[in-house]
C-alpha cells in the first residue's frame, strides 16, 4: 500500500513535504493535489518513473505529459520562449494553464512529443506543489489523475488510495481540489490556439 500524507493547504509541514521528495528521488509515482485537479508526479529524470506513470495513465509517447515548474524563469530553461510568448505567460501564470511550447535540448528526447518536439509546461500555483517544488530544486513531471476509459479526474485523496493504493508510493491529502484540470494552450503557432477548456479562463490568450 501507499503512504499517505495529510498536508496543511495553506501552510505545507516541511516534515512531510522533504519525506515526500526523498520518495520522489527513490523512483516513487506520486498523487498529489494541484490548483486544478489532483495530479500524478514523478522525478524529471527517472525513466522507469515515467514509464509507470504512462501506463497507470494509459497513454502512450504522443500524449504530452507537464513540467510543473517553480517560475518563468525555471520553464524557460525547458521551453523556447520569444517576447510575444512570455508577455502572454507572464499575464497567465501561475495558474491552472498547461502551455505547449517548443522543447529545449535540456528536456530528455524520451519526454517530449516524438513528431512536434514539444513539451506541456505549467507555473502552479498551489502551495504544496510549490513547497515540493523547492525542496526537489527542479520540476516534477506530471499528468492530470483521470484513469484509463473515463472523463473525469479523481479528487478525493481516500478515492485515490482505494483505486490505486498498490500502484503509488505516496498519496497526498490536501483536501479537495478543482474537479477540472488544466487549461490546454498550444503557443507554439503564429496565434494562441486553445487545445482543452478547463478552469483557466482562456480569454487572457484572447481566445
Amino acid at each position: 500500500m501507499s503512504q499517505f500524507f495529510q498536508i496543511h493547504p495553506d501552510n505545507p509541514q516541511i516534515r512531510l513535504i522533504k519525506q515526500a521528495a526523498q520518495i520522489i528521488h527513490g523512483g516513487g509515482i506520486v498523487a498529489v493535489p494541484t490548483d486544478s485537479c489532483y495530479a500524478l508526479v514523478c522525478h524529471l529524470d527517472d525513466k522507469g518513473a515515467v514509464e509507470r506513470l504512462r501506463r497507470l495513465r494509459g497513454i502512450d509517447e504522443k500524449h504530452h505529459l507537464t513540467l510543473l515548474c517553480r517560475d518563468l524563469s525555471e520553464l524557460g530553461v525547458y521551453a523556447r520562449v520569444d517576447n510575444r510568448q512570455f508577455r502572454l505567460l507572464k499575464a497567465a501564470t501561475p495558474g491552472p494553464f498547461t502551455f505547449i511550447l517548443e522543447a529545449t535540448k535540456v528536456v530528455p528526447r524520451r519526454l517530449s512529443h516524438p513528431s512536434r518536439k514539444t513539451i506541456g509546461l505549467r507555473v502552479p500555483e498551489d502551495a504544496i506543489i510549490n513547497a515540493l517544488l523547492a525542496e526537489l530544486g527542479q520540476p516534477l513531471l506530471g499528468t492530470t489523475l483521470i484513469m484509463p476509459g473515463e472523463t473525469e479526474a479523481l479528487n478525493d485523496a481516500d478515492t485515490i488510495c482505494e483505486r490505486l493504493g498498490k500502484q503509488l508510493e505516496l498519496v497526498i491529502d490536501g483536501g479537495a481540489c478543482s474537479m477540472e484540470p488544466t487549461t490546454v494552450i498550444d503557443l507554439t503557432g503564429a496565434e494562441a490556439a486553445l487545445v482543452r477548456q478547463g478552469r483557466g479562463d482562456a480569454s487572457v490568450f484572447g481566445i
